[in-house]
């Protein structure tokens, strides 16, 4: 299991600089947003090259901000490299105009606000301690100190976005600001709360992208969070008239223990109504759990939300 402890924590390391820099456009960084709702954190906001105010840009909404644009800042040299691939597209015209908000993690707060409270606040008790325990005994910055129960907070933190993050976008940038243009994705623990996004406010996100989704919440594949999930997502999934989702895995480290997980996910999906015009589930073979392997296929769920 101490692989799993260190793809999930990895994430949680802060940056060595605090600007990324962009290999093409332009960030506009800004350190520790002001939120009543969530801890204060950084923001950087990618704009694309020839950004014309006179235009309208639809926005991509992305979680663990710091891993996105900036090698020489992330914990193992990886990132997205969200910028070139975006402009790599816009400059093909695959790609309708967008521009991307990067939102960073709050290390010693990232389980907690990417963890979906509603589907855990559904369990039993016992079932909530099993799982609250699960986490505590892993330790380091994912978890809670040990004399305290394990405390989900993404109903805040999807509230930051949606009240006090997107209304600050909405205003000092030209961009849609209706649920058609407004999109959401993140790995991992950020895919998990990227489909919680969508069922909590599927009147604000019109797409998600979910990478290597952490299906467990916790470090052990046997535990009641991920049916309680599937659950939750039978009675929530929106409307798939108006609404497209995609998720991915690897086959290598943690993304070996998704496939029984994002099976059940998927026979969901169908039974909701979700078809290939509105939904993708894709493998990929040889790719691991890290920033390399998204970069890889980032282009392909970018354009299954945002194609042209």
């Amino acid at each position: 299991m101490k692989y799993i402890l260190f793809a999930l924590l990895a994430f949680a390391g802060n940056a060595m600089a605090q600007t990324p820099q962009a290999a093409c456009g332009k960030i506009v960084h800004i350190e520790k947003f002001q939120t009543t709702l969530v801890e204060p954190r950084n923001v950087d906001i990618w704009l694309p090259e020839g950004y014309d105010s006179g235009k309208k840009y639809a926005v991509l909404y992305m979680h663990d901000g710091q891993n996105l644009f900036d090698t020489t800042m992330t914990w193992n040299k990886q990132a997205w490299n969200v910028d070139d691939i975006s402009c790599k597209l816009l400059k093909a015209g695959k790609l309708k105009d967008l521009i991307v908000v990067g939102i960073w993690n709050s290390p010693q707060k990232r389980q907690s606000d990417y963890f979906p409270q509603k589907p855990l606040e559904g369990l039993s008790t016992l079932a909530k301690d099993s799982i609250s325990n699960q986490l505590k005994s892993r330790g380091g910055p994912s978890a809670t100190a040990s004399s305290a129960a394990f405390q989900p907070n993404a109903d805040n933190y999807l509230k930051f976005i949606v009240t006090e993050l997107k209304p600050f976008i909405d205003k000092n940038y030209s961009v849609y600001t209706d649920m058609e243009h407004t999109f959401m994705s993140g790995s991992s623990m950020g895919g998990l709360i990227s489909i919680y996004a969508i069922c909590e406010y599927p009147e604000v996100f019109s797409g998600v992208a979910c990478l290597s989704t952490h299906w467990l919440g916790t470090f052990d594949p046997k535990n009641p969070f991920p049916d309680a999930f599937v659950r939750y997502l039978r009675n929530k999934l929106p409307n798939p008239g108006n609404h497209k989702i995609y998720f991915d895995h690897g086959d290598l480290t943690l993304d070996a223990s998704y496939p029984p997980f994002q099976k059940k996910v998927d026979e969901t999906m169908k039974t909701k109504g979700y078809n290939q015009q509105n939904w993708e589930t894709l493998l990929f073979k040889g790719m691991d759990h890290s920033e390399k392997s998204w970069r890889a296929r980032f282009e392909i769920p970018l354009l299954f939300l945002l194609g042209k």
